[in-house]
Formats: structure tokens, sequence, C-alpha cells
């Protein structure tokens, strides 16, 4: 968890990135942001900060050759830590690496914000960070005003909304061999040439903690459950719901993750298990990551991960089941008068 209640907005320096492939450049600041009001600093930190709160993933910077002294943002980043002095000429240096990543058209051109913190909480332990920043969506705000006869109504064009941070990261003076903590928010990830952020520019891997030892197990598992059972097992989908509801109730009721108890406890079904491990196995081989067999649960992520999981049956257009508790008070028939399926549940009152 990060917490900014105790930050502090040190050095702030702004430049503008274009896109190349558009015939765009870049515009360098020739200094740093000398902030005189008072007001001002408040309104960066809850634009810069505040969308960081409900940030939990932590990554960090890697690079191919495995050496992170070939990393552009981590070099830029350890001098600054080193030196306070060479944060401007530094700031500069990032947003010219942005701008030599922008490799697809339809990246937006923006303001890019390089800032540097005091006293950022992250993991309980409260430390400086360099956060970079890029504003790329704008818009127009309605303002209103005393006139000479009262009220009178104007508007400002291509202004920012602070509570709409589009692209950001901070990066965490701790564990720089090992690649910084780094914590990132991309708000236009779900397009395709928005990727350039995180994996170009940024060039980040998750981070092997608990949190997405806990959020990879619920996915793979989640698939597993979805997908990989249909092709060695006939399920009915209540079949399935049972065993995705079954799985959140271990993640929610343990502390500690462990594969044989969660085999034996959740699947049961000797072929399942085995089928299981193996799915696990495929999933590590081809993403190239390890899943541990024990490690401590993540509350955060199982909370986030459980809200894909779904537990509503899907009848026609009809009706809608939702299955939370007991599978065996539901049952699965078919009705040869009528040549249709159906499910008879058993409960003891309304509610």
């Amino acid at each position: 968890m990060i917490f900014s209640f105790e930050a502090a907005l040190a050095h702030l320096s702004i430049h503008k990135v274009g896109n190349k492939l558009q015939d765009e450049f870049y515009a360098l600041s020739d200094n740093p942001v000398q902030i005189q009001d008072e007001l001002l600093p408040k309104l960066l930190m809850q634009y810069f900060l505040s969308p960081f709160e409900k940030v939990n993933e932590v990554y960090r910077f890697f690079h191919a050759n495995e050496d992170l002294n070939l990393h552009e943002v981590h070099h830029f980043a350890s001098l600054i830590f080193e030196d306070n002095q060479t944060f401007h000429e530094n700031s500069q240096q990032l947003a010219k690496h942005l701008f030599e990543v922008t490799n697809h058209p339809k990246i937006k051109s923006g303001e890019v914000y390089v800032a540097y913190f005091n006293n950022v909480q992250i993991e309980g332990e409260v430390m400086d960070a360099i956060g970079i920043f890029k504003s790329e969506t704008k818009e127009t705000y309605l303002k209103v005003y005393n006139g000479q006869n009262g009220f009178d109504v104007g508007y400002e064009e291509d202004a920012i909304n602070i509570q709409k941070l589009d692209k950001g990261c901070l990066i965490f003076n701790c564990e720089k061999e090992e690649g910084y903590k780094v914590a990132v928010i991309d708000q236009t990830n779900r397009n395709s040439e928005a990727v350039y952020w995180k994996d170009e520019f940024l060039k980040l891997k998750v981070r092997n903690d608990n949190y997405n030892q806990t959020q990879n197990t619920l996915s793979i598992y989640k698939n597993f459950v979805t997908e990989k059972l249909d092709e060695e097992f006939q399920m009915d989908k209540a079949d399935k719901i049972d065993l995705l509801n079954r799985s959140v109730k271990y993640f929610k009721e343990k502390e500690t993750f462990d594969i044989e108890e969660f085999s034996n406890e959740v699947i049961g079904n000797e072929q399942g298990k085995e089928s299981f491990k193996n799915f696990v196995k495929n999933y590590e081989t081809e993403f190239d990551t390890v899943i541990p067999e024990s490690f401590e649960i993540s509350e955060a992520a199982v909370k986030k991960q459980v809200r894909t999981f779904k537990s509503v049956l899907k009848l026609d257009k009809n009706f809608h089941i939702y299955i939370h508790g007991d599978r065996e008070l539901i049952e699965k028939g078919f009705d040869d008068s009528r040549t249709m399926n159906y499910y008879k549940i058993y409960f003891k009152e309304e509610q």
C-alpha cells in the first residue's frame, strides 16, 4: 500500500513530448518549476499521488540482458537519487527517452512531469520517490465569475482534470540492485498502442511477492476451472461455480496457501488434482515464472481477484441463479414432457 499523507513535493520539472511518427518533436524546459502559490503544491500532490493509494502491485525495472546499467530509466533515476542537484538535467534525459520509445502513430503528445517527493510511504516504510507522469487528455471547463451586472460565465480549453491521471509511475529509493520498487498507473492501457508506457519506456516486470503469487494462483485456478476442465471432464456449470466458490472460501479463510492442501480441500478428485498441477506447470513454462507450492496469502490480492469470479447461472433469457453456498441444495434434471432442462433448488425460507 502507498500513502502520501506525509509526502512533500521537493522538485518539479515539466517538458513536452510529441509523437515523432507524426513529425512532432519534444520541448524541454530550461529550468525546474518554481512554485510560489501555496495551494498549487496541494493540487499537484492530489493529481500525482492520490491515484496510487489504490495500487497494490509493485514492479521492478528489468533489462533483457539482465544488466540494469543498460536500463535507461533506472540509470537516470539512480543519478537523481545519488545527487538531487542533477534532478532537472536528468528529467530532461527521461523526457528524451520517452520520446524515443514513442513508436506508435496513435500515441498522443502531452506534458511530462518529473517530480521528486520526500516521505512517501510504501509497505510501511517512508522514503523518497521519483515520479514520472504524462498528461494526454485535455478537457474544457466552465468558469462562473462576478461581472459588472451579476454573474458571468466563461470557459477554459485544454485544461487538465486533476482527478484523472493518464499515466504515472513512482520509483522508490530502495532495493536499487533488484530494480527498485516501482508502482505504475496507465489509464489508457486498454489500447494496444498504450503498452509502450510499461513495456517500452519503463520496462517493468512484476515483483514476485505474496500479492502477485496470490493473484496469479487465483487467476490460474479460474482459467483451469472455466477453460481446462471441459477438455477432460464432463461438468455442469453449477459444479464449476461450486469449485470457484470453494477456492474463494479457501483463500479468504487461510493465511497460507499450500498446493497439496488446496488440491485436497478444493478439488478433491485425484484426476482433477493432477490436472491442476500440470496446468500450473504449463503456465510456469509458458510465462517463464514460478508459482511457489506455498506462500502467504495477500488479502488485498484476494479482494481484487475474486471480483472476476462469477457465481451466476444464466438460464436462457428468463432466469439468473446466484450460487453462493451448498452445492448439494441444487439439482439438475431433464423434463421429458417439455424436452427442457431444469434445476431444483432446496431452501428453508424466503428472505
